[in-house]
């Protein structure tokens, strides 16, 4: 799946019990501050597949993209069809109990802490849920998006009531308040979002203060198995998460879009003060070994100065939302401060 996410319009973690925010905090280092926040539906969780969500009754309407869906106050069983939304689901304290995984045999989201996914059924894969394994978990909440499952959206909606965003990437923040309204978390969600600006603070306090991380132009390469090497643009996850920070970004890639595709002859685009990559597939599929054994690569001042940084494929790319944001934050910080 060479497309981690969509470009879109950009738009802009909490548990609640100490056993999950200790799990969330050490796998992210967030401050987890809504420890005893409630969304609009109640202060009950669902930390284990199937468990009841709380005291909230009733139903709820929920705007998005694909209409209105009446959803119950206070969802149990939430099947989520992308990686976005098991990271909303997750951040805002709920198990859910069914998710789609990246490729057939995958684990589901391998940057999350194992207990957190534990439990969790796998329903197919992204953009091919098994709509009978779906039903067979009698889920009464389905989050998912338009680019995955539009076309399925009658069919999951016989099954339980379906939320969709539009799309994943730079949009995330505004994904996982829509989230958060279905699953009635609002209250985690916006304690999520406050931990996540006060840990970006910090970071740009940590590497000098908002000049100098402006002054610092850093991209994201990712290598991809049979395919040319991308460039991320601004109008995606990572993509945000550096204009987040305010961290400079190479006139090239200081731009709307979703990515630029380089060849080994063209690595001269990749000019940087820091270079984080990674790499989609087989390795040996990709032009790593072709680039980075050049000479073009070796000039390039980011490998001259030592400030090239290997990084997880699987978080950069599909941790969208504030536990994968945040854990993105740390490795920056390891990177950028030590």
């Amino acid at each position: 799946m060479p497309h981690a996410h969509t470009p879109a319009t950009a738009a802009p973690l909490a548990a609640a019990t100490l056993t999950r925010r200790t799990l969330l905090a050490g796998a992210s280092g967030l401050a987890l501050a809504a420890c005893s926040s409630g969304g609009a539906g109640g202060s009950g969780r669902s930390d284990a597949p199937g468990a009841a969500g709380g005291p909230g009754t009733g139903t709820r309407t929920v705007r998005h993209a694909r209409g209105e869906s009446t959803v119950p106050a206070r969802a149990a069983r939430v099947v989520v069809l992308d990686t976005d939304a098991l990271d909303s689901a997750v951040t805002l304290g709920v198990t859910p109990v069914g998710a789609t995984a990246v490729a057939e045999g995958a684990p589901l989201s391998g940057y999350l802490p194992a207990a957190l996914t534990a439990g969790i059924k796998t329903v197919g894969t992204i953009g091919q849920p098994s709509l009978e394994a779906v039903a067979a978990l009698r889920p009464d909440l389905i989050l998912s998006n338009q680019v995955r499952d539009d076309k399925r959206y009658d069919e999951l909606s016989k099954i339980a009531p379906t939320v969709l965003t539009k799309t994943t990437g730079p949009a995330w923040k505004e994904n996982v308040r829509l989230h958060a309204e279905a699953l009635g978390r609002q209250g985690e969600a916006a304690a999520a979002e406050a931990a996540y600006r006060a840990k970006a603070a910090e970071l740009v306090a940590a590497i000098g203060g908002p000049e100098k991380t402006a002054a610092t132009k850093v991209e994201m390469a990712r290598f991809l198995a049979g395919a040319p090497t991308r460039l991320y643009l601004n109008d995606t996850f990572i993509g945000s998460v550096f204009k987040d920070l305010g961290l400079g970004r190479p006139a090239n890639q200081d731009k709307a879009g979703f990515s630029m595709e380089i060849s080994p002859e063209q690595v001269d685009q990749a000019a940087a003060d820091v270079v984080f990559y990674s790499v989609y597939g087989d390795a040996a599929k990709s032009d790593r070994g072709k680039i980075m054994e050049g000479s073009l690569w070796k000039n390039l001042d980011a490998v001259r100065s030592g400030r090239v940084y290997p990084v997880d494929d699987a978080l950069w790319m599909l941790g969208i939302g504030y536990t994968g944001a945040g854990m993105i934050l740390d490795q920056i910080r390891r990177n950028l401060v030590g």
